[in-house]
């Protein structure tokens, strides 16, 4: 696996990633409706692509394929974290953060924090994240459950 800085090219393939991803969460978490208020049918690629040229985040390869991207904003904030629908459960998003956390360190943050989604939020358990509060958010015609969590950069 590659880990590299965001590309302008990649922002079709980036937004893809994140709407079957969403899309594949586990129906236990939030339902089809819910889904589709997080990421509506067809995404819509234009909006992605200013965001992500805002963004520029790092980005997960193999063999050329994106199979995972994160955000990092300037304040410690990890706005996304979000893995391809077929390469979750291989230590990609780990590998992601650990990324992410070199260039934070680097950077002089102290602390980053999330707003995890219910599937989420296991893997920033694992990470060493503290759980803030849970957190109702209005998604459209939903009201989404996430977690504010966060964690301290030790050197």
């Amino acid at each position: 696996m590659q880990i590299r800085h965001y590309k302008e090219a990649d922002a079709r393939e980036i937004t893809t990633l994140f709407h079957e991803s969403v899309h594949a969460i586990d129906r236990r978490f939030y339902s089809d409706q819910e889904l589709e208020s997080w990421s509506p049918t067809p995404p819509d690629y234009a909006r992605w692509q200013a965001r992500l040229d805002l963004k520029k985040p790092f980005v997960a390869l193999i063999n050329g394929q994106i199979v995972g991207f994160i955000e990092l904003d300037d304040d410690g904030h990890i706005d996304c974290l979000y893995v391809h629908k077929d390469y979750q459960r291989r230590g990609i998003g780990q590998s992601l953060f650990l990324y992410l956390c070199d260039i934070a360190k680097q950077k002089g943050y102290e602390r980053l924090y999330v707003e995890a989604s219910k599937g989420a939020k296991t893997l920033f358990d694992t990470l060493g994240f503290v759980t803030v509060s849970e957190n109702q958010v209005a998604r459209g015609a939903s009201v989404l459950i996430n977690f504010s969590m966060e964690r301290y950069l030790k050197d």
